[in-house]
Protein backbone atom coordinates (compact mmCIF):
# COMPACT_ATOMS: atom_id res chain seq x y z
CA UNK A 1 0.00 0.00 0.00
CA UNK A 2 2.73 2.59 1.09
CA UNK A 3 4.70 1.41 -2.34
CA UNK A 4 1.31 2.51 -4.48
CA UNK A 5 0.77 5.59 -2.46
CA UNK A 6 4.72 6.86 -3.03
CA UNK A 7 3.86 5.88 -6.80
CA UNK A 8 1.03 8.04 -7.37
CA UNK A 9 2.69 11.03 -5.37
CA UNK A 10 5.56 10.81 -7.54
CA UNK A 11 3.36 10.51 -10.73
CA UNK A 12 1.99 13.86 -9.50
CA UNK A 13 4.78 15.44 -9.19
CA UNK A 14 6.06 14.69 -12.26
CA UNK A 15 3.01 16.15 -13.70
CA UNK A 16 3.19 19.34 -12.05
CA UNK A 17 7.21 19.86 -12.74
CA UNK A 18 6.17 19.04 -16.34
CA UNK A 19 3.54 21.61 -16.56
CA UNK A 20 5.10 24.25 -14.61
CA UNK A 21 7.87 23.61 -17.49
CA UNK A 22 5.56 24.20 -19.94
CA UNK A 23 4.07 27.23 -18.73
CA UNK A 24 7.93 29.05 -17.98
CA UNK A 25 8.65 27.60 -22.06
CA UNK A 26 5.51 29.35 -23.47
CA UNK A 27 6.84 32.62 -21.26
CA UNK A 28 9.84 32.86 -23.41
CA UNK A 29 8.38 31.91 -27.01
CA UNK A 30 6.03 35.52 -25.94
CA UNK A 31 9.03 37.57 -25.03
CA UNK A 32 10.66 37.23 -27.90
CA UNK A 33 8.34 39.87 -29.82
CA UNK A 34 8.97 42.63 -26.91
CA UNK A 35 12.67 41.83 -26.77
CA UNK A 36 13.33 42.19 -30.70
CA UNK A 37 14.80 46.01 -30.80
CA UNK A 38 17.83 44.32 -28.28
CA UNK A 39 18.92 42.45 -31.00
CA UNK A 40 19.14 45.44 -33.58
CA UNK A 41 22.28 48.40 -33.33
CA UNK A 42 20.24 51.69 -32.27
CA UNK A 43 22.67 53.26 -34.03
CA UNK A 44 22.95 52.07 -37.68
CA UNK A 45 20.20 54.00 -39.44
CA UNK A 46 21.16 57.38 -37.69
CA UNK A 47 23.48 58.28 -41.22
CA UNK A 48 20.62 56.90 -43.29
CA UNK A 49 18.92 59.70 -45.32
CA UNK A 50 15.38 58.94 -46.40
CA UNK A 51 15.98 57.22 -49.98
CA UNK A 52 18.07 54.86 -48.41
CA UNK A 53 16.05 54.19 -45.14
CA UNK A 54 13.01 53.42 -47.78
CA UNK A 55 15.08 50.75 -49.59
CA UNK A 56 16.00 49.47 -46.38
CA UNK A 57 12.32 49.60 -45.08
CA UNK A 58 11.04 47.56 -48.10
CA UNK A 59 13.96 44.79 -47.54
CA UNK A 60 13.41 44.56 -44.35
CA UNK A 61 9.57 44.23 -44.88
CA UNK A 62 10.67 41.21 -48.11
CA UNK A 63 13.03 40.21 -45.38
CA UNK A 64 10.50 39.51 -42.22
CA UNK A 65 7.63 37.98 -44.55
CA UNK A 66 9.95 35.78 -46.62
CA UNK A 67 11.09 34.53 -42.45
CA UNK A 68 7.20 34.42 -41.63
CA UNK A 69 6.63 32.11 -44.39
CA UNK A 70 9.22 29.90 -43.92
CA UNK A 71 8.23 29.60 -39.98
CA UNK A 72 4.91 29.23 -41.24
CA UNK A 73 5.71 26.04 -43.61
CA UNK A 74 8.21 24.74 -41.13
CA UNK A 75 5.54 24.40 -38.67
CA UNK A 76 3.28 22.33 -41.34
CA UNK A 77 5.84 19.44 -40.97
CA UNK A 78 6.14 16.97 -37.67
CA UNK A 79 8.24 18.56 -35.23
CA UNK A 80 7.42 21.78 -37.59
CA UNK A 81 7.36 24.35 -34.52
CA UNK A 82 11.09 23.02 -32.67
CA UNK A 83 12.05 23.20 -36.46
CA UNK A 84 10.31 26.62 -36.62
CA UNK A 85 11.92 28.43 -33.69
CA UNK A 86 15.14 26.65 -34.25
CA UNK A 87 15.52 27.73 -37.48
CA UNK A 88 14.24 30.96 -38.06
CA UNK A 89 12.98 32.48 -35.17
CA UNK A 90 16.10 34.35 -33.99
CA UNK A 91 16.79 35.57 -37.66
CA UNK A 92 13.63 36.84 -37.65
CA UNK A 93 13.48 38.51 -34.06
CA UNK A 94 16.88 40.01 -35.09
CA UNK A 95 14.94 41.59 -38.88
CA UNK A 96 11.98 42.80 -36.53
CA UNK A 97 14.77 44.88 -34.27
CA UNK A 98 16.28 46.18 -37.32
CA UNK A 99 12.94 47.17 -39.34
CA UNK A 100 12.29 48.67 -35.63
CA UNK A 101 14.62 50.59 -35.36
CA UNK A 102 14.72 51.60 -39.13
CA UNK A 103 11.15 53.15 -38.98
CA UNK A 104 12.22 54.92 -35.74
CA UNK A 105 14.81 56.76 -37.88
CA UNK A 106 12.11 57.14 -40.58
CA UNK A 107 9.77 59.41 -38.32
CA UNK A 108 12.71 60.86 -36.79
CA UNK A 109 13.87 62.20 -40.23
CA UNK A 110 9.87 62.98 -40.54
CA UNK A 111 10.35 60.76 -44.42
CA UNK A 112 7.68 59.96 -46.97
CA UNK A 113 6.90 57.60 -49.33
CA UNK A 114 7.85 58.47 -52.83
CA UNK A 115 4.97 58.07 -55.10
CA UNK A 116 5.31 55.41 -57.76
CA UNK A 117 6.15 56.77 -61.50
CA UNK A 118 2.46 57.01 -63.59
CA UNK A 119 4.36 56.32 -66.66
CA UNK A 120 7.72 54.92 -67.33
CA UNK A 121 9.33 57.07 -70.10
CA UNK A 122 9.03 55.55 -73.24
CA UNK A 123 12.06 54.22 -74.62
CA UNK A 124 13.94 56.04 -77.77
CA UNK A 125 12.94 54.91 -80.66
CA UNK A 126 15.50 52.84 -82.74
CA UNK A 127 17.31 54.64 -85.02
CA UNK A 128 16.45 54.52 -88.71
CA UNK A 129 18.36 51.96 -91.02
CA UNK A 130 21.98 52.42 -90.40
CA UNK A 131 23.18 49.70 -93.71
CA UNK A 132 24.17 46.44 -93.81
CA UNK A 133 25.84 44.48 -90.80
CA UNK A 134 29.45 44.18 -92.21
CA UNK A 135 31.03 40.45 -91.28
CA UNK A 136 34.36 40.84 -89.27
CA UNK A 137 37.29 40.22 -91.09
CA UNK A 138 39.38 37.18 -90.90
CA UNK A 139 42.20 36.30 -89.15
CA UNK A 140 44.92 35.35 -91.09
CA UNK A 141 46.35 32.74 -88.68
CA UNK A 142 46.06 29.43 -88.51
CA UNK A 143 44.80 27.83 -85.53
CA UNK A 144 46.83 25.41 -84.28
Amino acid sequence: MAALIRYRWRTCCMAVTLLAAGFALSGCAGMSETVAPAFADPARYELYDCKQLEGERKGLANRTADLQRLMDKAQTGAGGAVVSELAYRNDYVAVRGQAQMAEDAWRRNRCRETPPEAMPAAAPAPATNPGPIKPAPKSTRAVR
